[in-house]
């Protein structure tokens, strides 16, 4: 394969969702879009507002630039997380899923250096397969889905009612982006920012957590299931996990059989950080994430390499030949 290098965790907003909001806000009148110039917040039922829209997330020009200064030809974008709209009825979350992702395949549609990540209604199991099949039949790369199934309602993504989109996930094949929200109001990650620094780190550890004991990504074998953040604090506590399997006496699955399975960013800063999450998850189980354009993501993704210790071809499956085999990039992709 060409050492194309795809950063396979970036976020962006289509500017098609705020020029095209008015025309379609009946489909969906749970939410409030609260302009504020050229930009917007959203309000979701039950939630308080969005932060502000991001001028980064939509600038494709910007964008650009930022890769060809960082050494990465392609992205995989995901959409913005804030955005999902999971704690919408049903259908109005099966209608702002296809209007989010109508709006993202649109924008991209001619640009080669970007691959779109879908998103669905993931607070209806049923929906959410309906959507996902409609979207890889769209050519997107795979799906980006939360930790939280009912947004600022929390949930459980092994809840039995998301089967649906679990079976369907494993039978396309498709690349499963978890990211998290951690929107669940703990006070003491009020200050500091934490919530950005270690909220969702911890909210993706018990999320993902959940699956392993579960036994989803086992019994879900079809699909490729990627965690960012350096898989947050997994690699790390799956000794822990691992004895409370065996405490529990059989009662939940092997976490390690589950850990096995999975794929991660390498979006964790520190080199030593990187040679270890290689070590425990595999060196074919590691993609390069910069968390682009977030202020909390990495402005200089490939510098984390510098001194690693990889082999050349070793540092081209983490860069460039996993992530081709993982997601589904658009077959008019750049190419070196």
């Amino acid at each position: 394969m060409p050492t194309l290098v795809i950063d396979i965790h970036a976020h962006f907003t289509p500017r098609a969702v705020l020029q095209r909001y008015d025309a379609n806000a009946a489909q969906f009148p749970g939410i409030k879009l609260l302009r504020e110039g050229n930009n917007a917040r959203m309000e979701f039922p039950g939630a308080p507002a969005t932060r502000p829209m991001m001028p980064k997330l939509s600038d494709l020009a910007d964008r650009q630039a930022w890769m060809d200064k960082s050494g990465i030809d392609h992205q995989i974008l995901g959409g913005w997380l804030d955005s999902f709209g999971y704690e919408l009825p049903a259908a109005e979350g099966a209608a702002w899923s296809r209007f989010l992702n109508d709006c993202m395949r649109d924008e991209l549609r001619d640009e080669k250096r970007f691959t779109p990540l879908a998103t669905v209604p993931l607070q209806d199991g049923k929906l959410a397969a309906e959507e996902l099949g409609w979207a890889m039949d769209q050519g997107f790369g795979g799906v980006m889905i939360g930790t939280l199934p009912r947004g600022y309602g929390g949930g459980n993504l092994d809840d039995p009612s998301l089967d649906p989109f679990w079976e369907t996930a494993s039978k396309l094949g498709t690349a499963v982006y978890l990211h998290p929200m951690f929107i669940c109001g703990e006070p003491r990650l009020d200050d500091y920012d934490l919530v950005n620094a270690i909220g969702r780190l911890a909210d993706t550890s018990i999320a993902v957590s959940r699956l392993l004991f579960s036994g989803h990504l086992l019994k879900y074998t079809g699909l490729k299931f990627i965690l960012s953040h350096g898989g947050a604090a997994l690699p790390y506590a799956l000794g822990r996990l691992a004895r409370n399997h065996t405490a529990s006496q059989g009662k939940f699955a092997d976490p390690r059989k589950g850990f096995a399975t999975m794929y991660f960013d390498s979006c964790v800063f520190d080199t030593d950080s990187l040679e270890y999450l290689a070590h425990k998850a595999g060196v074919d189980k590691v993609m390069l994430g910069s968390d682009a354009p977030f202020p909390i993501g990495d402005p200089e993704p490939l510098k984390v390499f510098d001194g690693a210790n990889f082999t050349p071809a070793e540092k081209q499956r983490i860069l460039s030949d996993t992530a081709q085999n993982v997601f589904r990039l658009r077959p008019d992709r750049n190419e070196k």
